[in-house]
């Protein structure tokens, strides 16, 4: 209880100061420059649930041939919280897979309340809709070990520790409530002068606003108000985009503005596919496939979403996406990565929040495994340190270290140039 007593003293003390902290810090230092990066987001897998398992042959062939982060965390539970920290290095009072408050202008957000959107029931008076991102505030506390927020029971057969918390990262890392400046990479590549975009499949030929999730063609539910003569019953629709997997439609700046066309499918002439063939790629990209290839899952789409199915899809998902990828003229364009990450465990086994992340870059050098303790801050910093950028929220703190070695830099070396 003093922790968050501390927590929500230091909020309170932030606010009242206007949080002119909460801003970008340095460029990053250690990190070769990059032209082009692919950051592809899976779902829900322990890395021990990849490497050696026979259900993702081509995962593992390239766990044996790319560069690995083999010490690497998601920073808490649920999806939407790592989705946020990756792309803006903070959780910005975020804790719930709870889907956007969209356009409502009159909200006050989870950074500038001081009060985070949580998994658990809500408090009276609070909503469980996320008000659009912006400002600068307060993100919320991230505990080593969680008691309150994504929590399983003492009995319920998923491992804790003990057995009434959940791992955050690895049981021992936490981080306290810091400030927070509302915005993102995409943001930041934008006032650069770069480019970025998120790929999401499934999305609906609309695009992405107001949709909070969708099967590519009916949005949000069933189909009840369509021209069909017999709708669909409501929960029927299985939700292969979901918002809580496309970070950057929390954000005012996004909704409200012109970079929401930014957000787009696989499919059709601006999507994925089309942009690789022709080679016209953005200096970022974002990819997140459905939750039947993501290896998330959803429980109404048959048996080849789920179990070993799941893994198998998801393995087939991660080859067509990388052979796209190096099949693309952007490919040989410049010094370029492809990123392929896990946002958490999702409690699958009795392990901390630890998950598979392999960088595979253009350009020739000795394959490398990694060890260093690496988080969702790190990549972004390592990004942001590539594109030229400064650092972000938690990718400025002391802790979050680049991941050079990864991208053909210096294992161990920073901002400073010093072995951390």
């Amino acid at each position: 209880m003093k922790r968050k007593s501390l927590a929500a003293l230091l909020g309170t003390l932030f606010l009242a100061c206007g949080a002119a902290q909460a801003d970008e810090g340095p460029v990053p230092a250690g990190v070769p420059h990059l032209d082009h990066v692919w950051v592809i987001m899976m779902e829900n897998q322990p890395f021990s649930a990849e490497v050696g398992n026979p259900d993702v042959p081509f995962i593992n062939q390239l766990a044996k041939t790319a560069n690995v982060a083999a010490n690497y965390y998601g920073v808490g539970h649920p999806s939407l919280t790592n989705y946020l920290e990756v792309v803006g290095g903070s959780n910005f009072g975020v804790r719930s897979d709870n889907m956007p408050d969209w356009h409502n202008a009159s909200c006050v957000p989870n950074i500038v309340s001081g009060i985070p959107n949580l998994d658990v029931a809500a408090p009276a008076g609070q909503p469980t809709v996320i008000c659009p991102i912006h400002g600068s505030g307060v993100d919320a506390e991230t505990p080593a070990i969680d008691y309150v927020n994504e929590v399983y029971p003492v009995g319920s057969g998923v491992p804790g520790n003990p057995a009434t918390g959940s791992w955050d990262l690895d049981g021992k890392v936490g981080f306290a409530a810091a400030p927070t400046v509302g915005k993102t990479i995409a943001e930041q590549l934008m006032a650069a002068g770069k480019t970025w975009k998120s790929y999401q499949e499934n999305l609906p030929a609309g695009g992405a606003d107001r949709v909070n999730y969708s099967d590519g063609v009916f949005v949000n539910g069933n189909d009840s108000g369509s021209l069909l003569s017999s709708p669909t019953p409501a929960g029927t629709m299985v939700q292969l985009y979901a918002a809580k997997h496309d970070p950057f439609v929390y954000f005012r700046d996004i909704q409200e503005g012109p970079a929401i066309r930014n957000i787009v499918g696989f499919d059709g002439t601006q999507g994925l596919y089309a942009d690789l063939r022709s080679g016209r790629v953005p200096n970022f990209s974002f990819i997140a496939p459905n939750q039947c290839n993501d290896q998330h899952g959803r429980g109404n789409a048959g048996a080849d979403c789920t179990g070993a199915a799941l893994m198998y899809r998801g393995d087939v998902a991660v080859n067509k996406l990388v052979q796209a990828i190096q099949s693309s003229p952007a490919w040989r364009d410049g010094r370029n990565a492809i990123v392929i990450t896990w946002d958490e465990n999702d409690y699958g086994v009795a392990e901390p929040n630890r998950v598979l992340t392999m960088v595979i870059n253009n350009h020739p050098g000795p394959r490398v495994v990694d060890n260093t303790f690496y988080d969702h801050f790190s990549l972004l910093r390592t990004l942001e340190g590539g594109f030229g950028l400064p650092c972000l929220n938690h990718a400025c703190d002391a802790s979050s270290t680049v991941m050079a070695s990864l991208f053909g830099g210096r294992a161990g070396h920073d901002r400073d140039g010093d072995r951390r």
